[in-house]
């Protein structure tokens, strides 16, 4: 049966490009107001999509955008897969650097060009595609499956976390699945297994009520500015590691299992300073790059402002200084406690004459599954099977909160098989998808539903 499955995959490759095209040429952006009517269209086509592929679908209200819902639960005693993604998508902003409009997709090179090709349209489309191949030509599925297609990822997610606590008989689960990550390389497919979690606030630095002469006022009041550098600059000791209190006291360290696996990953750290245009890596000592990226905690400033930053000088003394500060965290670190403490820590390095305000914006935790489930085998085998070689298994410095939300409020993990690649501009103009992981990724996902029915639940 699974061949007649590909056969249909490939005969109808061609058409799913072109549905993924109308899909793209929506401007689906849930962050710019004026284009409510057009995200909505976005979750319309979404629906249109799955009911054409034989799924029970419905658009389900929120406060903000609304969320897709589909479902097909027939196959008695196997397991129940959630697919989550979302529809909408990130504002194309700077227009000026795209080579072509981002809502007008563009196929070239291989790739489809487009606002939200990658990120997530087209990954989250491979598979809906995936239960059209198995309805239309066994009228069933090998597995029961729930999709939850959001509209707000990418401002937040406020009102899923809602959703999925007020019906969890709706979503409830065996399995979730995800595609918003990358493969690990071109022609290096891969399945993350860990995600560093997140903390991340803004501190405010006030000294007198406005601006002062430097030359009338300087050395006889705290300069904001100078006090905040040297607030910050106590974040990190020489040897780059945080100076938090109780910052690494709940890390899980690295298996020597895991690090061997990063050590044998094809990277080169010279390619990698030349890419990204610096003379050298640093960050926290006896750590490779990728344990560094993946799984160790970091503190960074995202942003610093304080005085004039206009052309030419200004002598003053500023008011008032603030930065942005984001942690990544690994488990078991607890991203409210450790709020807490980078709270205390500033206030304790605040200098005198200066007050502190700190906002908090918002955390979630880092997570590792069990890379030798079944569930994870059964996704190793269908991504060989139509990728022709087996994934890599890779760690995520990102976050992704909704996977910690399947964990708490649904008690699942999550499989996070990632079609693109990171150099496909997500966020950024000119985002793409290539073709061949767009049809890859959809023989995987067909292949995985078969797979996972091998499961006992």
């Amino acid at each position: 049966m699974v061949e007649h499955v590909r056969d249909y995959l490939e005969q109808h490759q061609d058409r799913f490009v072109g549905e993924l095209v109308e899909f793209l040429k929506i401007p689906s952006v849930s962050a710019d107001s004026t284009l409510k009517a057009e995200t909505r269209r976005g979750a319309e086509f979404v629906q249109q999509q799955m009911e054409a592929a034989g799924l029970e679908s419905q658009l389900i209200e929120t406060a903000g955008h609304p969320i897709v819902y589909g479902s097909w639960k027939k196959a008695e005693g196997k397991p129940t897969v959630l697919v989550y993604g979302h529809y909408d998508v990130q504002p194309p902003d700077p227009l000026d650097q795209w080579q072509t409009p981002p809502f007008e997709p563009d196929i070239r090179d291989g790739h489809i060009y487009a606002r939200g090709a990658t990120d997530d349209k087209g990954q989250m489309y491979t598979h809906i595609k995936s239960v059209e191949a198995w309805m239309k030509t066994k009228g069933e599925l090998p597995v029961n499956v729930v999709f939850v297609i959001e509209g707000e990822e990418e401002v937040g997610s406020d009102n899923l976390d809602r959703f999925l606590a007020e019906n969890k008989d709706l979503v409830a689960c065996d399995i979730a699945v995800i595609s918003d990550t990358s493969q690990y390389a071109p022609g290096i497919p891969a399945i993350t297994y860990g995600l560093r979690g997140i903390l991340a606030c803004e501190v405010i630095v006030n000294g007198p009520r406005q601006d002062l002469h430097s030359g009338v006022f300087g050395g006889a009041v705290t300069n904001p500015a100078n006090g905040l550098a040297r607030m910050v600059a106590a974040l990190h000791d020489d040897q780059g590691r945080v100076q938090i209190p109780g910052f690494y006291d709940n890390v899980i360290e690295l298996k020597q299992e895991e690090r061997d696996q990063f050590a044998a990953l094809p990277f080169d750290e010279t390619k990698f300073m030349s890419d990204l245009g610096v003379k050298a890596v640093s960050g926290e000592a006896d750590f490779s790059t990728l344990e560094r990226r993946w799984a160790r905690p970091t503190c960074d400033v995202n942003g610093m402002v304080s005085g004039y930053t206009g052309e030419g000088p200004k002598t003053i003394v500023p008011a008032q200084a603030r930065v942005k500060i984001s942690c990544r965290l690994v488990p078991d670190q607890d991203p409210a406690a450790l709020t807490r403490a980078l709270e205390q820590f500033l206030l304790e390095q605040l200098p005198a004459g200066l007050t502190m305000q700190f906002i908090d914006y918002h955390g979630c935790k880092g997570l590792v599954f069990d890379f030798n489930s079944p569930y994870m085998a059964a996704a190793r085998t269908a991504i060989e099977q139509a990728f022709g070689r087996a994934p890599v298994m890779i760690r995520e410095g990102g976050s992704i909160p909704v996977v910690e939300t399947f964990q708490s409020l649904v008690g699942v993990e999550t499989l996070l098989l990632g079609w693109g690649q990171n150099t496909d501009n997500l966020h950024s103009p000119n985002e793409r998808f290539s073709l061949e992981a767009f049809r890859q990724g959809t023989l995987a996902s067909a292949l995985l539903w078969q797979e996972l029915a091998n499961i006992q639940v």
